[in-house]
């Protein structure tokens, strides 16, 4: 597991540069932050969580459990599930807003047109609401 990346992700670049060319600018995975969010917009007070399926134990055709180790695995994903949620919960008690992008949206077969995804997020930034889930279809 040393070798699966968690920065500078493929679904993770395809957002900032979507984010940059949108002429939205951010900081990226933020330590002082729960969670360490993957792009964080002080100006907006909002932070994105870009989550790959299989790792954030999302209900979509990319998650599958394995077939061996299942008592690890299964122990190791449900404990990122709910790291993922106390980082949610400080967030939004500490006035960030919280958009979390599934893998699913970016790529695989249920996935939504791209450009319309990140209209979504963009307009999602720039307003006041507190959440927002981009995932497949």
């Amino acid at each position: 597991m040393a070798a699966i990346k968690g920065r500078n992700t493929k679904p993770e670049l395809m957002v900032r540069k979507a984010m940059h060319a949108a002429g939205l600018r951010y900081r990226l995975h933020g330590k002082d932050l729960p969670g360490k969010p993957d792009l964080i917009f002080p100006r907006y007070k909002a932070v994105v969580f870009v989550n790959g399926c299989f790792w954030h134990q999302h209900d979509c055709h990319l998650f599958r459990w394995p077939a061996t180790r299942q008592d690890f695995w299964r122990a190791k994903l449900s404990r990122n599930v709910a790291n993922d949620q106390r980082a949610e919960i400080a967030l939004l008690e500490t006035g960030w807003r919280v958009a979390t992008i599934w893998e699913c949206a970016l790529k695989g077969r249920t996935r939504p047109d791209f450009t319309k995804a990140m209209q979504s997020l963009i307009a999602w930034i720039e307003a006041d609401q507190q959440t927002i889930t981009i995932r497949g279809g």
